[in-house]
């Protein structure tokens, strides 16, 4: 929870007024799966920043097939909910129609559909992040146990055809381990047709010389999520900048932080981990710059504001303070 700040120099106040966004919208799909931990992601935060509105959009008959997620949304005392959803609910959340009012911001994931819109209406409105299929890089060695490496690929691979699991290691006959449980456990998986298309279109087990070579190569790929198996030293951190969520150790698999440990769940897709950051409290905040200049600390820096300003050839610019300077001079006395 960023506060707003301020400091005195000089009698000059610097400063950021940090107050929350008046109207936020929450993207909830309701397609083949149901998401009450995304509900809880996308408003919990909200709650939390003193966003006053909160409108919800869910496609119809969300409720009806997936009466979890009315549950999450009745728990967290979500009032404002609208059965809509698409582009089309993107729309109606940027510009407005005659039922639903227009917001300030528009988070939470969605199709390729609902992606597109929101790149459409940026600008218009804030949003989140594009949203793409999810990801997981999982770095490993030979001594990682691959029934765990296998079941945090499908982890990943049962959300979406298009999503993508990849695994580095050190050995090719670990690599081999890795292939071979992951046969044995997508066979019993539910989603198992979903899991196997996104395996043989995204996925890929990687056997690389060493651990600093894979490290590389996920800088370059920014994946959503990392797991770091206990195998690799804990330094390795220090060479990997660009991630969404790192989850390090044999006993730390991407679920908990989907479900459980406390960090949020939506993280920045499609290589943009480079720029962007997970889904927090911040997103729903805005900062205004406070400046208050005293008389003494103008007249000290007027003439170096004067000459920036004529140098960008803003002369109104630098007749703001000039004026000011000039206004200060002891006028000669008249007769």
């Amino acid at each position: 929870m960023q506060e707003s700040w301020e400091f005195d120099e000089r009698g000059v106040i610097l400063g950021q007024r940090v107050l929350p966004l008046a109207s936020v919208g929450i993207y909830v799909p309701g397609g083949n799966a149901a998401y009450p931990s995304t509900v809880l992601m996308n408003v919990i935060p909200a709650k939390i920043a003193g966003v006053p509105r909160i409108a919800v959009v869910t496609p119809p008959g969300t409720f009806e097939r997936h009466p979890i997620v009315a549950a999450a949304l009745h728990a967290l005392k979500v009032r404002e909910i609208y059965l809509v959803g698409g582009a089309q609910a993107i729309a109606a959340l940027a510009y407005g129609t005659e039922m639903i009012p227009r917001v300030d911001k528009i988070v939470g994931p969605g199709n390729a559909y609902v992606a597109a819109a929101k790149r459409e209406v940026f600008g218009e409105v804030d949003i989140d992040m594009m949203a793409g299929p999810s990801e997981i890089v999982i770095l490993a060695t030979a001594e990682s146990n691959p029934r765990y490496i296998a079941a945090d690929m499908l982890s990943q691979s049962e959300h979406d055809e298009s999503a993508c699991a990849l695994c580095f290691t050190d050995s090719a006959a670990h690599a081999v381990l890795v292939q071979q449980e992951l046969e044995v456990q997508i066979k019993s998986l539910p989603r198992n047709q979903i899991a196997r298309k996104s395996l043989v279109n995204y996925g890929a087990i990687i056997v690389t010389e060493n651990y600093f070579q894979a490290a590389a190569w996920i800088n370059d790929i920014a994946p959503e999520h990392l797991e770091i198996f206990s195998s690799i030293p804990l330094s390795a951190l220090d060479m990997i900048r660009n991630v969404g969520a790192v989850f390090y150790g044999d006993y730390s698999p991407e679920a908990v932080g989907d479900y459980f440990a406390g960090s949020n769940h939506v993280l920045p897709t499609g290589g943009t981990a480079r720029f962007s950051s997970p889904l927090g409290v911040y997103h729903f905040q805005r900062r205004t710059s406070i400046i208050r200049y005293t008389r003494e600390e103008l007249m000290r820096t007027w003439r170096s504001i004067d000459i920036l300003a004529q140098a960008e050839g803003l002369e109104a610019h630098a007749r703001a303070v000039r004026i000011r300077q000039e206004e200060e001079q002891p006028r000669p006395e008249t007769k």
